[in-house]
């Protein structure tokens, strides 16, 4: 298929759609396999374009679908501007670019800028250079230290565990903040900034209308002698921002760079920011003349719990008007844990490191409530569709899917896992293919097995299974996407006077968002009733009573 013909079906409305969308996460890997090799590909979602139109969102994100060796879930690339055969060709992606602008839907992709794979053709270039040579110094090679240079230059600790840096045989190390099978780049030598710029270009002709950019804020680091400790490192206040890996100002420029291209553009291409850095430091990556939008992490963090969700909406809507930018709101990725899981545990101050262990050892304090969080997952999403904003979905969560915890040592693929025995079960359970049939070979997911292991309850949450239940969670998203369609307008959100442990808020027209966190029923003003999560009635007094952890849309003039 050629380039124009894709270019010429994209949607060309309102330059700001990015503000208030909604956007579906897939995980490519792990949506659909169309031709039954166990992997989910572009032809598999393809396939499945119309459930997605049917669902209600306005852009999907692909996460990485380029050759990797799946070190790490493909965010190890071997080639930016190419499909891996196993989940595709260029002919096929262009084919899903039009089918999905064809549906009215838009297309954000990952870029991974930190790092690449080991096996991308540079780094082989690096590799088979010389100590000291212009192509090791587009990554980051460092002598070693000792008599014969066998020891690493520092005692830093890699994400995934283990040293971040990796010796190469001559003397010298190259440092990986995840894997070693990922090198970081050199942002300080012009051949990166060109060839990801040439990147950038290569999928924004293709049509896509967006980026989501991996780990933003790691790319530029202060390699100056002397280099501090771990200890060091982990001492710097992050909210100053300026450490010497993370969050430097001068990434800004990188990005920069990025806006004057994406500005090129009719729309311009729009780009959203992973960058886990304190609220006063993310708000600068979604500066106009930076990315534009970043992901505001802290609902995921958060327990369900009316005070908490206040305080975070409230400082976050306050941070995107700050950055003249819309705020992003997100509960459940391809790097946490489920949020009907998270909901059907206990409360905790660390909600995210409490559930790994969890699953890991199988803590006998943390039983798993799952009616109580699939309910708080029914409230907490309506909650956030209601918000001003752009929200985030993830592939799975509008079926109710909970984390996958029994995966077999040996069925593990997450370097988390690997690296961290013992500490980090990983990130395999949110990644488990999800199911479309009650019955069949990996639940419809394909034809012949999962490259991830589905438990024997997955039918029932499937799609099939959904459809068939008026009050599935399924059917719940499609009514408060369409709802919110209808609904959006404007902006503003404006808080209500509500009773303990609820939260009320309204937005422009009289739409009314009261969603109830606590244990017992209570009773609000009520209105008309638009659409509730669990069942809810009115009092002979025309009070609404709202059972606990339900969240109700409401109509008032």
């Amino acid at each position: 298929m050629q380039t124009d013909d894709v270019t010429s079906t994209q949607p060309t409305s309102d330059p700001n759609w990015w503000r208030q969308a909604v956007v579906y996460q897939i995980y490519p890997r792990s949506f659909a396999d169309a031709n039954g090799d166990g992997i989910g590909d572009l032809a598999g979602i393809i396939s499945r374009v119309p459930y997605l139109r049917q669902l209600g969102i306005d852009a999907i994100w692909l996460s990485p679908f380029y050759p990797s060796a799946l070190a790490d879930g493909g965010y190890d690339v071997d080639d930016y501007r190419d499909v891996d055969p196993r989940i595709g060709t260029l002919a096929e992606f262009d084919h899903l670019v039009t089918a999905l602008h064809e549906a009215g839907l838009r297309l954000i992709v990952d870029i991974v800028p930190n790092h690449s794979s080991n096996r991308h053709v540079l780094f082989q270039e690096a590799l088979a250079s010389p100590k000291g040579s212009p192509a090791r110094d587009r990554y980051i090679f460092r002598d070693g230290l000792g008599p014969d240079q066998s020891e690493p230059p520092t005692d830093w600790v890699a994400a995934f565990g283990g040293s971040a840096w990796e010796p190469v045989g001559d003397g010298q190390f190259y440092l990986h903040m995840f894997a070693p099978e990922q090198p970081d780049w050199n942002w300080a030598h012009p051949d990166v900034h060109a060839e990801f710029l040439e990147t950038l270009r290569f999928w924004s002709d293709r049509g896509v209308d967006g980026f989501r950019i991996d780990v933003a804020n790691f790319l530029t680091k202060d390699l100056s002698e002397p280099l501090p400790t771990q200890a060091e490192l982990d001492a710097h206040p992050r909210h100053l921002g300026n450490g010497r890996i993370d969050d430097r100002d001068e990434v800004h420029e990188i990005y920069a760079e990025w806006r004057e291209l994406f500005n090129q553009y009719d729309p311009p291409r729009v780009a959203v920011a992973e960058a886990w850095t304190p609220a006063n430091r993310r708000v600068r990556y979604a500066r106009p003349d930076s990315l534009g939008q970043a992901f505001n992490f802290d609902l995921l963090r958060a327990n369900f719990d009316a005070d908490e969700f206040r305080q975070i909406i409230a400082e976050n809507l306050a941070l995107a008007a700050e950055a003249g930018s819309s705020t992003t709101w997100v509960l459940s990725n391809h790097d946490v844990v489920r949020h009907a899981t998270r909901y059907a545990l206990p409360d905790a101050p660390d909600t995210q490191d409490r559930d790994r262990r969890w699953l890991l050892q199988g803590d006998v304090d943390l039983v798993e409530d799952r009616p109580r969080g699939l309910r708080r997952s029914r409230a907490a999403t309506m909650t956030l569709l209601a918000l001003p904003g752009s929200t985030y979905l993830y592939q799975g969560e509008e079926l109710g899917l909970p984390e996958v915890r029994d995966i077999a040592p040996d069925q593990r693929q997450d370097p988390t896992f690997f690296r961290s025995p013992g500490v980090d079960v990983g990130r395999d359970g949110c990644r488990v293919p999800i199911p479309w049939t009650r019955e069949g070979s990996s639940f419809g997911f394909g034809s012949n097995g999962a490259h991830l292991p589905q438990p024997p309850e997955f039918g029932q949450y499937s799609v099939e299974a959904a459809e068939a239940k008026p009050d599935s969670i399924l059917h719940l998203y499609r009514s408060a996407l369409a709802l919110r369609r209808q609904l959006e307008s404007g902006e503003e959100l404006s808080w209500l006077e509500a009773p303990a442990h609820v939260l009320m808020f309204a937005r422009p027209g009289g739409w009314v968002n009261v969603t109830n966190f606590g244990v017992d029923e209570v009773e609000v003003d009520g209105g008309e009733i638009l659409l509730a999560s669990q069942p809810v009635t009115l009092s002979e007094a025309g009070k609404l009573r709202l059972p606990s952890e339900t969240t109700v849309w409401l109509r008032r003039r």
